[in-house]
């Protein structure tokens, strides 16, 4: 499967779960990178499939590809990913998971009263859309989650 040149699309497909397709978007992406050989076959290093792994954890978790390439951008293009640079991103994203779940806690618990801040439930709702004064922009909701910090909602 591995040859001295690099591992073929193929076997990094293969040995990382991914469709061939995901490899090259991945590439496209900027987030893992491949050699040419004499042939013009692009040839990856064994290192990519630890990128990749990376990749997949992160997505997983709900981090954006933007941000996962941003974070990895300080990772060697042919060394081996090691632990100190998995301490390293994964510390980062946990803060940013961190906020999310704050975030989606207050939304969902404060579901439950609202339908929606557009705002239907006036009579509850009088300290955030007092005299409905949201109704004037127009229907539907006008409220996202990080909106409605700003009101102590």
């Amino acid at each position: 499967m591995h040859n001295k040149g690099g591992l073929s699309v193929g076997d990094v497909a293969e040995r990382s779960g991914i469709a061939v397709s995901a490899v090259h978007f991945y590439e496209r992406k900027g987030l893992i990178g491949s050699l040419r050989n004499s042939a013009n076959h692009r040839r990856y290093s064994p290192t990519v499939l630890r990128k990749i792994a990376i990749i997949q954890v992160a997505q997983r978790a709900g981090v954006p590809l933007r941000e996962i390439g941003q974070a990895m951008e300080f990772l060697p293009v042919e060394a081996k990913v090691t632990v100190k640079h998995w301490e390293k991103l994964s510390s980062r994203w946990t803060e940013e998971l961190d906020d999310r779940i704050a975030r989606l806690q207050r939304l969902r618990d404060g579901m439950a009263g609202c339908i929606g801040c557009g705002c239907l439930s006036i009579d509850v709702c009088k300290l955030v859309n007092p005299d409905d004064q949201m109704g004037k922009n127009g229907p539907g909701p006008r409220f996202l989650e990080e909106d409605a910090a700003d009101y102590d909602v």
